[in-house]
């Protein structure tokens, strides 16, 4: 799998069985017009099918992972002014649906995060399982203090992530955080002096298609499921990932290894 978006605004390639989604608008902030937003749909959809990924890594070219939506371009079209719902029918079909498919496909997501993540940028790193941030970059949700309402899963990602005191003042107030705030209030994985980024995503990537990928993807699912359901279905969800994962390669690999006391030789089978 292998591929750009127009005038490679966003850059796919496959290589070593992780999927590489790189933002390269760096001029605009790695800013997201629909074509872009469209480019990483298809590509999620095909990955989730994918037998020979194991993960997926996004990242943002130049000094910005992505500083949102591009408003101009998403509203440059011929027509002066959109149909009514033109926002409603677009964004649920673009946006949206690229964030359920970070949360449902049954990879791990990196997301490698540089410099600015506002609006839909920050959506993206909070939707991904781990983002690894600089501990100078900063992420902002700008929407309130432009006028309008967040989208894109924030009102559902940030209060689950640092509860809803602090969700407000991120979302209703407007106030930034720093790769190193946003670590220490459990908004994102880690932050890192920036100099070690690519190290530490590079580090995170390795191990992660070296694991047990029917097993992470499994347990990935029971895990954002469990957000809004009970005891009951959330061992019921266990139960059934429990049945596939134990049926897998790698799980004989994984009791093997611990019988003859070695590492395990996963091969995501």
């Amino acid at each position: 799998m292998t591929g750009s978006g127009p005038a490679s605004e966003v850059e796919i390639e496959s290589r070593n069985n992780v999927l590489s989604i790189v933002l390269n608008r760096p001029d605009r902030k790695n800013s997201l017009n629909p074509v872009a937003v469209r480019t990483i749909v298809a590509a999620l959809e095909e990955a989730a099918t994918e037998d020979s990924l194991r993960v997926i890594s996004i990242a943002g070219r130049g000094p910005d992972f992505c500083s949102g939506a591009d408003w101009i371009a998403s509203n440059s079209g011929s027509e002066s002014r959109p149909r009514t719902g033109s926002v409603q029918r677009r964004t649920a079909l673009q946006a949206h649906r690229m964030i359920d498919l970070l949360m449902e496909i049954q990879l791990p997501v990196v997301c490698t995060v540089r410099g600015w993540a506002a609006g839909l940028g920050c959506q993206i790193a909070l939707a991904s399982d781990f983002a690894v941030a600089s501990d100078t970059s900063r992420f902002w949700e700008p929407f309130v203090s432009r006028g309008f309402t967040p989208d894109s899963g924030a009102t559902w990602m940030v209060p689950r992530l640092i509860g809803v005191a602090r969700a407000k003042e991120f979302l209703l107030l407007g106030h930034e955080l720093s790769g190193v705030e946003a670590a220490a209030c459990g908004l994102i994985y880690q932050s890192v002096p920036d100099a070690e980024l690519e190290a530490a995503a590079s580090r995170l990537i390795t191990e992660l298609s070296g694991a047990a990928t029917v097993a992470i993807g499994l347990t990935k699912r029971c895990i954002n499921r469990s957000l809004d359901t009970g005891l009951t279905e959330a061992m019921e969800n266990e139960a059934f990932a429990l049945e596939l994962s134990s049926r897998t390669g790698d799980f004989k690999e994984g009791m093997l290894a611990f019988k003859e006391r070695r590492s395990s030789g996963f091969h995501g089978r």
